[in-house]
C-alpha cells in the first residue's frame, strides 16, 4: 500500500503567512480612508477582514481535516452548481444596482465568489469519468453548458471572475487532453463573449477603449460620428478611466527596491482609488518596494509548485484535477489581478487572493485551498 501523504507545511504555512501578510497591507491601505472617507476607525477595515480570517481558516482546517474523496459524488458536484446560479438569481433580482451583494442582516456576501470551489469540484467529479472520451460531444456538452451558465450570470456583474472560471476550465480541460482545435474554437467563443459582455456594460467598453486607444485616434477613424465614445462614457464614474492604473503605476515606481516603509506610502492616501481592495499589491509595491512585491509573488509559485505537485503524485484522478482546479483557480486569479495594476491588461476589478480586503473573495479562496489541503492530507 502506498504510503499515505501528510499534510503539507510548506503550503499550509505559506497561506498562513500570505493571510497575514494581507491583515498587515489591509490595515496600511485602509486606515487613511476609513477615517477620511467613511469616518470610522482607523480599524474599521482590518478587525473585519480579521473577523473573517478567522471564519475562513475555521473552514480551511474542517475541509483539510475532512476526506476530500467523500466529495466525488453526483450531489456534490451538481448541487455545487445549482446553489450558486439559484443565489446568482436571486441576487440578480434583489441587488438592483450592481447584481453582485447577498445581504442578510449585518453581513454581505458576493455569490460569484463561490462559483469557483463549485466548478473546481463539478470539473474534478466530471473530466475523469470522461478521460477515454474527452473530446466527444457527450462531454464536451455538459462541461460548455455548465461553464457558460456560471459564466453568463458571474459576467453580468462581475466580468474579471467569470474571467478566471473559463479559463480554470480551459487549463483543466487542457490537461485533460482536450483537441487543439477544441481549445482553438473555445478561446475564440469566449473572446467573442467577452466582447458582447464588455459592450454590454458602457464603463467596461470605457475602460477597454482607453487601454487599446487612449487617443482615440483608431475609434476616431472606424467610428467618426463617435457614437461608440459616447455610449461608453454615458455611465462612466470618471472622465479619465486610466486613473486608477496611472496612480498605481506611480506607487510601485515610488517604491523602488525596498520600499518607502510600511504605512509610509502616500498614494493611499485618496489618491489611488480601491486601494485596500483590488489595487492593493500597488500599495505593496510602495511599501515594500519590488523586494517586498517579488516575495509575495513567490509565494503564489509555492502555491502553483505544491497545487501542481499534487496534481502529478495523487493516486486518483479525482484528487488530480481537484489540485489542478483549485491551483489553476487562485494563481490565475493572482495574475490577473497584478497584471490590471501593472497596466499590463485593462482595468478590471478583481481582488488580489488572501491579500486584498473582502470576506467573501477571502472565504472563497480558503476553502479552495482546504480541498487542497485535504488532497494532500488523504490522498493515498
Amino acid at each position: 500500500m502506498a504510503q499515505r501523504l501528510k499534510t503539507d507545511w510548506t503550503l499550509f504555512f505559506t497561506i498562513l503567512a500570505l493571510v497575514c501578510f494581507g491583515l498587515v497591507m489591509v490595515y496600511s491601505s485602509s486606515s487613511q480612508i476609513a477615517k477620511v472617507k467613511f469616518h470610522v476607525s482607523d480599524w474599521y477595515f482590518v478587525v473585519k477582514q480579521l473577523g473573517w480570517a478567522i471564519f475562513s481558516f475555521i473552514v480551511l482546517l474542517w475541509c483539510k481535516r475532512s476526506d476530500y474523496r467523500r466529495w466525488n459524488t453526483p450531489k456534490v458536484a451538481f448541487a455545487g452548481i445549482g446553489i450558486v446560479l439559484l443565489l446568482l438569481l436571486v441576487v440578480y433580482v434583489t441587488d438592483g444596482n450592481t447584481h453582485r451583494w447577498l445581504h442578510a442582516g449585518i453581513f454581505s456576501v458576493q455569490p460569484s465568489e463561490f462559483a469557483k470551489p463549485a466548478l473546481a469540484l463539478f470539473l474534478a467529479y466530471f473530466l475523469p469519468r470522461r478521460l477515454g472520451a474527452i473530446n466527444d460531444k457527450y462531454t464536451l456538452l455538459p462541461i460548455a453548458l455548465s461553464i457558460c451558465a456560471i459564466a453568463f450570470f458571474v459576467a453580468v456583474a462581475d466580468l474579471g471572475t467569470a474571467v478566471v472560471l473559463v479559463v480554470m476550465t480551459i487549463v483543466v480541460m487542457f490537461a485533460a487532453g482536450l483537441d487543439y482545435r477544441f481549445l482553438a474554437a473555445t478561446a475564440a467563443m469566449g473572446l467573442f463573449l467577452g466582447l458582447v459582455f464588455i459592450a454590454m456594460k458602457p464603463y467596461r467598453l470605457n475602460r477597454a477603449i482607453d487601454f487599446v486607444d487612449p487617443q482615440h485616434h483608431l475609434l476616431t477613424m472606424l467610428d467618426p460620428g463617435g457614437h461608440v465614445l459616447k455610449y461608453a462614457k454615458q455611465t462612466a464614474s470618471t472622465s479619465d478611466p486610466g486613473y486608477q492604473q496611472r496612480q498605481a503605476k506611480i506607487a510601485v515606481g515610488s517604491g523602488g527596491l525596498v520600499g518607502v516603509g510600511l504605512m509610509e506610502g502616500k498614494q493611499k492616501m485618496l489618491f489611488l482609488p480601491e486601494a485596500h481592495t483590488d489595487f492593493i499589491y500597488a500599495v505593496i509595491g510602495e511599501e515594500t518596494g519590488f523586494l517586498g512585491s517579488a516575495a509575495l509573488l513567490a509565494g503564489f509559485v509555492i502555491v502553483l509548485w505544491r497545487g501542481f505537485r499534487l496534481y502529478w503524485f495523487a493516486n486518483d484522478d479525482f484528487g488530480r484535477y481537484l489540485a489542478l482546479s483549485v491551483t489553476s483557480c487562485i494563481v490565475v486569479q493572482a495574475l490577473i489581478n497584478m497584471s490590471v495594476v501593472l497596466d499590463m491588461i485593462p482595468n478590471k476589478g478583481i481582488p488580489l487572493p488572501l491579500v486584498s480586503y473582502g470576506g467573501s473573495s477571502l472565504l472563497s479562496t480558503l476553502l479552495l485551498l482546504g480541498m487542497l489541503l485535504s488532497v494532500s492530507e488523504h490522498a493515498a
